[in-house]
């Protein structure tokens, strides 16, 4: 009888102990719309309302002037917008390149895709800056042969489209092919080419592949956003125009 009860105690124990599996019977859900009527957290509120006024107020810092308004299609091949882009980054990334090798960038070239937005008539603010710019791509400097720059210049008369190029640049397509000068000289076959462009397109974007494996890249560590905050900051009123640096012959 002893055993027996012992026997029924030890298998009381073991069914005590053993774990209980939970599931899951039943979900229910409420919907709770955002509206004027949701009350809001004030101690959250009061956190970042603080950062929200200050980032206002540096969004609405004016930085230049502009009588017109600044956009990337009122040409076919150039844009105000894109010639004054491309004319700002080579004025400011040529002052860092220079500096550094005592060189001087040949060129500038950027993508129509990359502006983002035009520059409302009237005060240019911090905003217009961003809007304009809203990636962190850095500028960059490629070193490329003088095959390399044919490729480029193909690259520009297959797309036929309005991608920025600065001021040193002339490209006229024409019946037979192409007339290209840099500062009024043709290609030299035996010189190398510096060319200011963004660490985007410098790896390949939008399928500009001339930039990939340059002879040498120079970083500049500067944010293209930058210089063109730079450039708006030094610049009472920003002035540019359709000058005829790639044009198709009639």
């Amino acid at each position: 009888m002893k055993k027996t009860i012992i026997s029924f105690l030890i298998i009381l124990l073991l069914f005590s102990c053993k774990k209980n599996t939970l599931q899951i019977v039943k979900i229910k859900g409420k919907q709770l719309p955002i509206t004027e009527k949701l009350a809001s957290d004030s101690a959250i509120v009061k956190t970042y309302l603080p950062y929200k006024y200050k980032m206002e107020k540096e969004m609405n810092t004016v930085l230049s002037y502009t009588s017109k308004d600044l956009v990337a299609t009122d040409g076919k091949l150039e844009s105000s917008l894109g010639n004054l882009l491309a004319d700002l980054c080579y004025q400011k990334g040529n002052f860092v390149f220079k500096k550094r090798t005592g060189k001087n960038i040949d060129f500038a070239m950027f993508n129509f895709r990359g502006i983002r937005a035009g520059v409302p008539k009237g005060n240019v603010t911090m905003q217009n800056a961003f809007n304009l710019m809203p990636f962190e791509n850095n500028l960059v400097v490629t070193e490329l042969s003088s095959e390399k720059l044919k490729e480029l210049l193909q690259y520009l008369i297959t797309q036929r489209k309005a991608h920025p190029l600065s001021k040193q640049v002339k490209l006229k397509i024409t019946k037979n092919g192409y007339n290209f000068t840099i500062n009024g000289k043709p290609i030299n076959n035996k010189k190398t080419y510096y060319i200011l462009t963004s660490d985007y397109l410098q790896h390949g974007g939008d399928h500009m592949d001339f930039f990939k494996n340059p002879i040498k890249l120079y970083l500049l560590n500067y944010k293209m956003r930058s210089s063109i905050i730079d450039y708006f900051k030094e610049t009472d009123t920003l002035k540019t125009k359709l000058d005829g640096r790639f044009v198709t012959e009639n």
